[in-house]
C-alpha cells in the first residue's frame, strides 16, 4: 500500500518515524528535494534499490547518485576527494550539485551502475537530508520519474497514479522546485560537465578559476 503524506519543509517538525523503518527495511519513498522529486532507498539495502530499479524501469548499468545528509558522508562513499571537489562543495553545498567521485570499494553495483565512480550531493532541502540522517547518512536521489517520462509533478495524485502500489511512502510538500542539479565529474582536478542543470557549469569553471 502507498501512503500519502503531507509535509511542510520549511516547519519540519514531524516526519512519521515509521519512514525511517520502511527505508531501514527496504522501502521505496517519494520524497521533495531542492530540484525534482527523488526516489529513496538506503544504499546500503539490496533489496530497496532493486525494487527501486524495477519502480522506475531502470538500466541496471546506469548509476544512482546518493542525497547525503551532509558534506561530512562524502568520505564514506568516495574512495577520495579532489581538492577542487572539496572546494565545490563547500561553495556549492547544500546545492543543486552532483558531484561524481571515484567510489569507495564495496559500494553496490546498483548505485555504481558496475563503474567505479559514484555521484553524490547534498541537498538544499530538510526532507531527504532528514532520511538520510535516519539511514545510512545517505538514500538515493533519482528523479521519481519512470524512464523516458518528464518527472515534473503538479499534484501528489499524479505521483500515486504513477507508482501507487510500487513505493511505500510520498512525502509531498508542493511541486518540485527547480530542474534537476548540474553533474559534475571530478575523478582529479579538473571539472567535466556531464548534464547541466540548476547551476551553470561557467559559474563552477570560474569559482575554480578565481580560487
Amino acid at each position: 500500500m502507498t501512503r500519502l503524506v503531507r509535509l511542510d519543509a520549511e516547519r519540519l517538525v514531524y516526519l512519521p518515524p515509521e519512514v525511517i523503518v520502511s527505508l531501514r527495511d527496504g522501502g521505496v519513498v517519494i520524497c521533495p528535494t531542492d530540484t525534482l522529486y527523488g526516489l529513496a532507498v538506503d544504499p546500503l539495502s539490496g533489496a530497496g534499490l532493486s525494487r527501486l530499479v524495477t519502480a522506475k524501469s531502470r538500466d541496471r548499468g546506469k548509476p544512482i547518485p546518493l542525497l547525503l545528509s551532509g558534506a561530512g558522508e562524502a568520505g564514506r562513499w568516495a574512495r577520495y576527494v579532489p581538492e577542487a571537489a572539496s572546494r565545490l562543495m563547500k561553495r556549492f553545498w547544500p546545492g543543486a550539485l552532483t558531484l561524481v567521485l571515484p567510489a569507495e570499494p564495496g559500494i553496490h553495483p546498483a548505485v555504481t551502475g558496475g563503474g567505479d565512480t559514484v555521484g553524490l550531493r547534498v541537498p538544499d532541502h530538510p526532507i531527504p537530508r532528514a532520511l538520510a540522517r535516519g539511514v545510512s547518512g545517505a538514500i538515493t536521489g533519482t528523479s521519481a520519474n519512470r524512464g523516458g517520462n518528464p518527472g515534473v509533478w503538479n499534484t501528489p495524485e499524479e505521483i500515486v497514479r504513477e507508482f501507487t502500489g510500487e513505493v511505500d511512502w510520498i512525502l509531498w510538500d508542493g511541486p518540485a522546485a527547480s530542474p534537476g542539479s548540474t553533474v559534475v565529474r571530478m575523478t582529479d582536478e579538473h571539472p567535466v560537465l556531464l548534464r547541466e542543470g540548476a547551476i551553470p557549469f561557467r559559474a563552477i569553471t570560474e569559482f575554480l578559476e578565481k580560487e
